[in-house]
Parts: C-alpha cells; structure tokens; sequence
C-alpha cells in the first residue's frame, strides 16, 4: 500500500560513515552456517588490514562455530556485494574496496556448514 505524506518529508539516515567516528560497518554472510541466523554486521576502520580484519574481527566471531578452527582465509572464495573478489590481506579495507556497509560473502571449499548446511 502507497503511502502519500501530508508535508515534506525529509530524513537523513543514522547509518551515514560520518556517524561512526572514522569507522565503517562491514556486513559478513557466512552462507549454510546456519548456526549464525544472519550475516554479521562488524565495525572496522578502514586503515585495518583485510588480514587483521579476517584473524582479529572474523575469527573470533565465528569461533562458536565447529568448523570455524579448520577456516583457512587463505583458501576462501570472497565476494564483494555479490560480485567475485579476491581481497589482498595486506592491504587495508578501503584499499581491498571494501567500503561503509559493504557485504562481504565468505566460502571456503569443504567448510559447508553443519550437515552440509542443515543445522
């Protein structure tokens, strides 16, 4: 159903990178790891390496999960907003092209949840 406004509406979102003090938030999906019921929203600066990003934010994260000690970053199969990426773990998030709010996916072969994905 359309909604009409009876003025002007203006808004301006809490979400902009401004509001975050030189940080930016970084969504992370982790697909058939259904132990995690959504992807994870991270708040990173981006001067941070994406090596430091994946072993100091990532792995602690995911550390409940059984299969999160057998994640080799080395191995995983990345996209960037739903678009194939190979990040470089030297270089920092903003040079890696990870930007505010940017969707990172996560695969790695042979790590397909529990189950296969069921759990």
């Amino acid at each position: 159903m359309s909604v009409k406004a009876l003025y002007q509406y203006t808004a301006e979102p809490r979400d902009l990178q401004a509001n975050f003090n030189g940080m930016q938030l970084v969504y992370l999906y982790w697909p058939n790891h259904l132990l995690f019921c959504s992807p994870f929203c991270f708040l990173a600066s981006p001067e941070m390496s994406m090596g430091e990003f994946c072993e100091e934010v990532v792995r602690p994260a995911i550390a409940a999960h059984p299969q999160a000690a057998g994640l080799d970053f080395g191995q995983a199969q990345w996209q960037l907003n739903h678009q194939p990426f190979s990040p470089d773990p030297a270089l920092s998030l903003a040079q890696n092209g990870v930007t505010h709010k940017a969707m990172l996916t996560l695969r790695v072969p042979g790590l397909d949840g529990i189950a296969g994905g069921v759990v």
